[in-house]
């Protein structure tokens, strides 16, 4: 069983679909971390992620991005380092962003995506899991709530990492976000046409959870 869940920066997915993959005993499978590897490897060999883009596509050759799946989640390495979290940074989500609007980038992570997903029971979350990655997934759900509903869950989250930054500069970040993300010319951030939209703006996490988790418990049943 396949679920896909996609929907814009900020909306709670990877949280969400973490939380609901363990109520269900499914794994669950966090793409955004994968892009944010690739965009920390970029950081770390301080490209130009708006400019250099031949030499990111060059750099997907020169590095090994492993993935480990247990009962405590997803671990993200980057040559052999755990980087898990490292890439939450707001400058790497900056660089994530941008290096997520390269083709080739997206064209290495989906082949490693789907062969994660083969022969499990899965969540995927992601900007284009259920359009292009797994378009055959039984489930699908486009996660949304308002921009400022989003950058302030993203603030607190911030905040309570020791990371230092305001409101404004998150929301900013959330928008821009939200612009390549959808305006990308490769597989670009859009609503399947068999997909739930559930917008979770105002809701607790908890209910946001409960909502996820009946709508797919109701699917599945069908």
């Amino acid at each position: 069983m396949k679920i896909a869940i996609d929907g814009p920066s900020g909306a709670g997915k990877s949280t969400i679909s973490k939380c609901v993959a363990a109520k269900l005993g499914f794994v669950y499978i966090d793409t955004g971390a994968m892009y944010r590897t690739i965009g920390l490897s970029a950081v770390n060999n301080k490209f130009d992620t708006k400019k250099d883009i031949e030499s990111i596509i060059k750099m997907l050759d020169e590095i090994n991005i492993d993935i480990s799946l247990d009962a405590s989640g997803q671990r993200m390495y980057l040559n052999g380092n755990d980087v898990t979290d490292l890439i939450r940074t707001p400058e790497v989500s900056a660089a994530a962003s941008d290096v997520a609007v390269i083709p080739e980038v997206r064209i290495k992570l989906v082949e490693l995506q789907r062969k994660l997903a083969e022969g499990k029971n899965v969540i995927m979350d992601g900007r284009d899991i259920a359009t292009y990655v797994l378009p055959d997934a039984e489930i699908k759900i486009f996660l949304t709530a308002s921009a400022e509903s989003r950058a302030e869950r993203r603030y607190k989250e911030l905040l309570s990492r020791g990371i230092s930054t305001t409101f404004e500069q998150v929301l900013i970040d959330v928008n821009n976000r939200d612009e390549n993300d959808s305006k990308r010319e490769f597989s670009p951030l859009k609503v399947d046409d068999n997909a739930k939209i559930i917008d979770t703006t105002g809701n607790s996490l908890e209910e946001s959870i409960t909502v996820i988790k009946e709508f797919i418990i109701k699917e599945m049943s069908k």
